[in-house]
């Protein structure tokens, strides 16, 4: 199978959700928003206000619950709505599959990504310095 082809099939399976949609549940208090966009793309097109930024390669130990060491403050349960979100909205979908398989059975994607969110002319922050990605709520 292609990356194509399992992306596709991925996407069809995810209750994706449309940029104004994940917006009105983060403002509901709903849901988080997690941005796995690399810096550079957030320091040139900016970023999601309120959206928890974790990097890609760290995105299923920050957000699983029972990883004591590696998990952030807000990953207190496999009920949690996370919304994932990158550029245009690809390798979100990947990552949404894979906190599913972990058992964050309630955890999707923007259609579009980014570049959706812009069009929606929803919110987008541009502070001085890229938010820095989150860390564990403990080390050690």
């Amino acid at each position: 199978m292609s990356i194509d082809d399992r992306v596709a099939r991925v996407q069809a399976e995810l209750p994706r959700l449309r940029a104004q949609e994940a917006y009105d549940a983060v403002q509901r208090g709903e849901a988080f928003i997690v941005d796995t966009r690399p810096e550079y793309q957030r320091r040139a097109s900016g970023e999601v206000p309120a959206a928890i930024v974790i990097e890609r390669n760290h995105l299923e130990w920050r957000l699983d619950p029972t990883t004591s060491t590696a998990a952030i403050p807000e990953a207190v349960s496999y009920d949690i709505q996370w919304i994932v979100i990158c550029e245009a909205g690809y390798s979100s979908s990947l990552a949404a599959e894979s906190l599913r398989e972990l058992g964050l059975h309630r955890s999707t994607d923007v259609v579009g990504g980014f570049q959706a969110w812009q069009a929606a002319n929803l919110p987008i922050d541009h502070p001085p310095e890229p938010a820095q990605p989150r860390t564990p709520r403990r080390l050690g």
